[in-house]
């Protein structure tokens, strides 16, 4: 069965059942599958069938998942776009995607500018709302203006942004059969059949995961492909992570690394996390030391699991045979390939491929890439050892992972180069307990300008992703260089961890 047709299957089985609970209340697999035939509607009316791109704002609220679980059910391509980005940065990414439909919820709705650009692109506007579930245009215009539109290749089912997003924006085209092939291969954490079809299991995920970010979009499809419910949390709160995990008493949960750490460190009664019999943990790298402290203090295993929003989830993964099996010779590998992936590790240069236990990069090759695609090159330094388990020794770029999300220190640079005042600027990251590291920048200014850290930060929130946004920044009289004259890196990141003072005006 194809992944629209499994979707619409499930949301068909029992309508009155509850899906959905968000702030106490229960959005009903009825309703889901009410917001994604309203939607639908509307978009025939505007003779906008299968394949068409629709952008989508994302929030982890009930009627995105149904506008996400519609879209897929007919064919369509849900384009994500983060609405918690900067406003002006918000705008430019549309006005760079130009659609011929915006899909966002009435909170969105309530900015002026937004809906100015409506009419700027002749774009529509449909808001959506799952109390009760509908969805309505924004605004008069019932078709999308003439002129050149979003694009996406034949086939694809998100166009999902990927969390290295901070300047121009970038999407990953993931394909329906990837999804179908990615969601297959991850059924060897559960212990249902391959084979089972359609039907509404026992058990509530509770998900904290950005519905925005590939982490979101696969919680969601998992769980609705299992049929199971899901209690949502827009943000990640500890206090109420536990109090929906003594309430619903979930077997299995995913916890990115800083949740994971976060909820390390709470310190929490080990009772109320008794009904746990597995944490899987993904997104960024975890320290070896975290996760066997909080086995300890919690006695729930965790399973490592690792891939990219380039592959359409995980590529590989502890299963808990392999923990009970393996733990204590293999802790911090990542786990083997999942079915249907195969991992080689070759020379950068010559791709020549490496044996066991060489470090060199890491190359894939999967059914849900699609084999036509051959071998994908990442940008992991890893190896691979006798018993296929996969390490990872770093990265072969500078990309800095806050929290689960990759930042690509360029596009940080690029942004605040933006500003008339800065000449040059540098972004590295800085080591934090909690996030794994977070985005620092140090900047040169224009002769004669003034900049203070207060005006540089205002920019940087207007103008990139929250998450990308710097924690701390330092203006300069000049950049350290190397003999090269290249930037030191080190030595800007000396910076902020010596205390280097701030310098607010140019030479």
């Amino acid at each position: 069965m194809k992944l629209g047709e499994h979707l619409t299957a499930i949301l068909e089985i029992d309508p009155s059942a509850p899906a959905v609970e968000f702030h106490d209340h229960w959005t009903t697999w009825g309703d889901l599958a009410s917001i994604g035939q309203q939607l639908d509607a509307l978009l025939l009316g505007a003779g906008l069938g299968a394949g068409i791109p629709v952008a989508c704002l994302l929030r982890t609220r009930p009627e995105h998942i149904g506008v996400v679980l519609g879209l897929l059910g007919t064919d369509r391509t849900v384009v994500t776009v983060n609405p918690q980005q900067g406003a002006d940065k918000l705008l430019a990414d549309l006005r760079a995607l130009r659609p011929m439909v915006i899909v966002a919820d009435d909170d969105a709705w309530q900015s002026t500018e937004l809906v100015a650009v409506l009419d700027e692109l002749e774009t529509i506007g449909i808001a959506v709302r799952a109390t009760p579930p509908t969805a309505t245009l924004v605004g008069v215009r019932n078709r999308p203006g003439a002129g050149p539109r979003l694009e996406v290749p034949p086939g694809t089912a998100v166009q999902m942004l990927t969390s290295g997003t901070t300047g121009t924006p970038k999407r990953v085209p993931l394909a329906y059969r990837s999804l179908e092939e990615s969601l297959l291969g991850a059924q060897h954490y559960e212990s249902a059949k391959k084979d089972s079809g359609p039907r509404l299991a026992t058990g509530v995920r509770v998900t904290g995961s950005p519905l925005v970010h590939i982490s979101g979009i696969w919680d969601t499809l998992t769980s609705v492909v299992a049929g199971r419910r899901m209690s949502l949390m827009e943000r990640f709160r500890v206090e109420d992570w536990v109090e929906l995990v003594r309430r619903h008493r979930p077997k299995a949960i995913s916890l990115v690394p800083s949740a994971l750490r976060t909820v390390l460190a709470a310190d929490l009664d080990p009772a109320d996390l008794s009904s746990l019999q597995v944490v899987t943990c993904g997104t960024a790298p975890l320290e070896p030391a975290t996760a066997i402290a909080f086995e300890e203090k919690y006695g729930i295993p965790v399973l490592i699991t690792y891939g990219a929003t380039e592959f359409a989830g995980g590529v590989t993964g502890w299963t808990l045979r392999d923990h009970h099996e393996w733990s204590a010779t293999k802790r911090g590998s990542v786990g083997r390939a999942h079915p249907g992936t195969d991992l080689r590790i070759v020379e950068a240069d010559s791709g020549e491929v490496l044996g066991p236990d060489q470090v060199g990069v890491l190359e894939v090759r999967s059914t849900q890439l699609g084999l036509d695609r051959g071998w994908v090159r990442t940008t992991d330094l890893a190896s691979l050892d006798t018993e296929e388990f996969l390490w990872l020794h770093g990265r072969s770029d500078d990309a800095i992972i806050r929290g689960g999300f990759k930042i690509v220190p360029t596009d940080v640079q690029h942004v605040l180069e933006s500003h008339p005042a800065i000449r040059e600027a540098t972004v590295v990251g800085l080591a934090d307990e909690r996030l794994g590291a977070v985005p620092v920048a140090a900047v040169e200014l224009e002769p004669g300008a003034h900049l203070d850290e207060a005006e540089l930060l205002d920019f940087a929130r207007r103008n990139l992703t929250g998450y990308a946004v710097p924690v701390a920044v330092r203006v300069v009289g000049s950049l350290p260089r190397t003999p090269s004259l290249k930037v030191s890196r080190p030595t800007v990141l000396a910076m902020f961890t010596e205390g280097t003072a701030t310098e607010g005006t140019a030479p």
